[in-house]
């Protein structure tokens, strides 16, 4: 800075200053982060020039965007056009970079209109980072529309509309596009592009497209590790982890995504000691690696591995970050775990760690499913900035807990606020209305779901409905629904029948139960629970041949009542049972305490008390 400000002076001694060569080389200098952060400084010395030019309006642009500021960029490009410049080719991309990072759709296009004024719309540099800030801002379509309408495309326009295709979860468009891009001879994949496709194919799970692009890569342009990681993520998101491990074993050097692509495909197949074998082997572990195996755990509600493990992390000197205890806590509300949920609401608040909408939203519902609904609408309020999750997770909560007036009361406060619910928030809804008995409600909030919101209800939806109708009584009416139903499998529709032959069981309803139990048996379904009803509804109306008949006809099929669990938390330590196994370690102090408690309840204390006596007095 002294040497610059060295130089600076002999410029204003010679009467260089407002020389525009001079003026250009001293802002690209000042500019450019290699020699220094000057960038204050820059725009110190644009104040003091008389006439900027167009040259160095776009330097400052430039700079505020590598800089990350994004506002002042706009500002920047706003001053130009009221000095009377016309923006350039080389203006927009930054422009339109700092807009995309802003997410302000109505800035962005704005600028596009100035594009189409200045006469550089179809400027390929120009067009694809237009492309680009669509993709940023989540409207593809704009973006697939301009990328159509371009006279000349190169190869960077391919990258972006499929990159920008993935970052909008429109997965089928990007395959799409690089099938497109195929059949065109003038250009090729290359490494962006085969990353963007493989991302594509690990979300549609489209193995087949994978496999075609993994041969392309090996006979036209090999592997780089960016391509090694994108494929060893591929497979093993798909389910084909021998061939992840023939890439990843065959890969010459390694880093963390690597590994941490290893892990998350033997977690998602279930094989976590594996998992955990490939983790405690990385030579580095972020945090990104840490949270795929506590999330692991917590997936196959191994909760006290995945808190043991997240506390190894904390002793390594890992800083745990908002995903992980979001994780913790899914575990947490999983199996009723209220002291470690506790304990880790608690870490949150020691360690500032950013109490936002999904933090909220993990402990609304890890509290409201440990029973503990006041904590969870505490937690609600004080929450700053809400979302869809957050509005929903408490109106399920609430539902959960039976206080259907405070679910619904606060569905209506959601409408209020601007927010528009979502398929999971009407099953809270419409939770609420059956624990409340609110049948009219019920089918009020269930016809607006298509009407209101275009939300097309799902089986669900359709259960909680039969359910309201059925405990109200309304046996006809919720066999009319099922039978409006879009036909699913039967594994899926087997729950739905299952709600309405639980209302005929409570209302002893044979004929219509007969009616369910014959339908049942044409789709073949074989659930436990539900021949056990069809017992039920029969020993009701004293039809004991058939109570026989039908538990005759499960042990012939082979189907088994599944055992009862239960399940306690002790000391921060989940444990459980389920009926009949006898396996755990403490099970003999367990029945000790059992009868310890049950003895004086009964009387059998004092009858044995009285025995002793007895026995005593005749010796």
């Amino acid at each position: 800075m002294q040497q610059l400000k060295q130089i600076q002076t002999q410029v204003f001694r010679i009467g260089l200053h407002q020389n525009p060569d001079t003026l250009n080389k001293l802002m690209v200098f000042c500019t450019d982060p290699k020699n220094g952060n000057f960038l204050q400084y820059s725009e110190r010395i644009f104040n003091y020039i008389e006439n900027p030019s167009l040259f160095i309006y776009n330097v400052m642009i430039k700079a505020f965007v590598k800089g990350g500021s994004f506002g002042r960029a706009i500002g920047f490009f706003h001053q130009l056009r009221v000095h009377g410049f016309w923006p350039d080719n080389f203006t927009y991309p930054f422009v339109f970079k700092a807009v995309g990072c802003l997410r302000d759709v109505y800035v962005g296009e704005k600028v596009h209109a100035f594009v189409l004024k200045s006469g550089v719309e179809f400027d390929c540099y120009v067009c694809n980072s237009i492309m680009d800030m669509y993709g940023e801002l989540g409207y593809v379509e704009n973006a697939r529309k301009l990328f159509d309408e371009m006279p000349e495309r190169d190869l960077v326009s391919w990258n972006v509309l499929i990159s920008g295709s993935v970052k909008c979860a429109r997965f089928e468009d990007a395959v799409s596009v690089f099938r497109r891009m195929q059949q065109e001879e003038s250009v090729k994949p290359d490494e962006a592009t085969i990353v963007s496709t493989l991302s594509a194919c690990t979300a549609t799970k489209d193995s087949e497209l994978g496999r075609e692009i993994h041969r392309y890569v090996v006979n036209e342009i090999g592997f780089t590790p960016t391509i090694s990681n994108a494929l060893l993520d591929m497979y093993s998101k798909c389910g084909y982890l021998s061939v992840a491990r023939q890439i990843f074993d065959t890969m010459p050097a390694k880093n963390v995504i690597s590994w941490t692509s290893m892990v998350s495909g033997y977690v998602n197949c279930g094989k976590l000691d594996e998992a955990r074998d490939f983790f405690e082997r990385s030579p580095v572990r972020d945090i990104v690696l840490w949270t795929a195996m506590i999330n692991g755990y917590v997936q196959f509600n191994r909760v006290d591995e995945a808190v043991a493990l997240f506390r190894e992390m904390q002793i390594r000197g890992i800083k745990p970050d908002m995903f992980s205890v979001v994780a913790l806590l899914t575990g947490c509300a999983q199996v009723g775990a209220l002291e470690q949920g506790k304990w880790i609401h608690g870490y949150i608040d020691e360690n500032r760690i950013p109490f936002d909408a999904i933090v909220g939203t993990a402990l609304i519902d890890m509290y409201s499913k440990c029973g503990c609904i006041d904590k969870s609408i505490e937690i609600f309020h004080r929450l700053k900035e809400k979302d869809t999750a957050v509005w929903t997770s408490i109106i399920c909560g609430l539902a959960m807990n039976g206080q259907s007036s405070k679910a619904l009361t606060l569905f209506s406060e959601m409408k209020q606020a601007g927010f528009k619910p979502d398929d999971i928030t009407f099953i809270g809804v419409l939770s609420a209305c059956n624990h409340g008995g609110l049948v009219e409600e019920g089918r009020r909030y269930f016809d607006s779901m298509r009407k209101m919101y275009r939300i097309e209800p799902k089986l669900e939806h359709y259960g909680c409905l039969i359910d309201i109708l059925g405990r109200a009584g309304l046996l006809d009416e919720a066999e009319e629904i099922i039978e409006k139903i879009p036909k699913e499998s039967n594994e899926i529709l087997g729950p739905v029948y299952g709600a309405l032959l639980s209302a005929c069981r409570i209302y002893g309803n044979v004929v219509i139960g007969e009616r369910v139990a014959t339908r049942l048996a044409e789709m073949d379904y074989s659930g436990s629970s539900l021949h056990t009803l069809m017992a039920n509804i029969y020993a009701s109306a004293d039809r004991w041949d058939d109570v026989t008949k039908v538990k005759g006809k499960m042990k012939a099929i082979g189907v088994k009542k599944a055992p009862g669990c239960s399940s306690i938390e002790v000391d921060g330590h989940v444990h459980e049972f389920l009926v009949g196994d006898a396996s755990h370690r403490k099970m003999k102090e367990v029945h000790a305490m059992l009868d310890g408690i049950t003895k004086p309840l009964s009387g059998l204390e004092d009858t044995e008390m009285e025995a002793d006596n007895k026995v005593a007095g005749i010796s």
